[in-house]
């Protein structure tokens, strides 16, 4: 049975390639959402914007960066 890899709360980094329209930086996982098409998504929020983008796992990878100070 598939399971989510990334959890709410995570620290993700969105792929480059997903959306030119998206700012780089760190993303938090606010909420994780039902398979679609072979794969979850998840609803991410940007540090640096105010709006959530749904976003496919296969363009998610976990932050190194994701220790808080």
């Amino acid at each position: 049975m598939l399971t989510h890899k990334l959890r709410v709360g995570e620290i993700v980094q969105l792929s480059p390639s997903f959306s030119r329209n998206a700012p780089g930086g760190s993303y938090e996982v606010i909420k994780q959402l039902p398979e679609n098409c072979g794969e979850f998504e998840y609803r991410i929020k940007s540090m640096n914007e105010r709006r959530e983008r749904v976003v496919p796992e296969s363009k998610l990878r976990k932050s190194h960066s994701s220790h808080h100070t």
